[in-house]
């Protein structure tokens, strides 16, 4: 099978907050806004934010799916996890350094970078 991942969707429970805080984090504007339904473009993936109140569905919130993003350097890591919930505290783990944030809406993300001796 030849599969590729193209999307994922986080819950959220205040779409106006969910895509303030996304905004900031990833440093550009969110490409599709909608009340129930809004995405982020980010190159060529597609993070999207889900309002599953509006669409009267059930949600519990977890760490059961943990999207991962990737920056170039732990300078930048730690610049990003500045003044964000840490559910998870910067570590090495083979030839990356890892962390996990809490964002606005209560969920998990893993926000990596890359190990490079100095």
């Amino acid at each position: 099978m030849n599969c590729t991942v193209k999307s994922l969707y986080l819950c959220v429970r205040d779409m106006e907050r969910a895509i303030r805080f996304y905004e900031a984090f990833l440093e550009q504007p969110v490409t599709e806004k909608d009340e129930l339904y809004s995405v982020f473009d980010i190159q060529g993936f597609r993070l999207g934010l889900f309002a599953y109140g509006k669409a009267e569905e059930k949600h519990i919130f977890g760490s059961n799916c943990l999207p991962s993003l990737e920056v170039d350097s732990l300078d930048i890591l730690k610049n990003k996890l500045s003044g964000l919930k840490i559910v998870f505290p910067l570590k090495r783990i083979g030839q990356n350094w890892v962390s996990e944030f809490e964002d606005s809406e209560g969920n998990h993300i893993e926000l990596t970078a890359p190990y490079r001796k100095e």
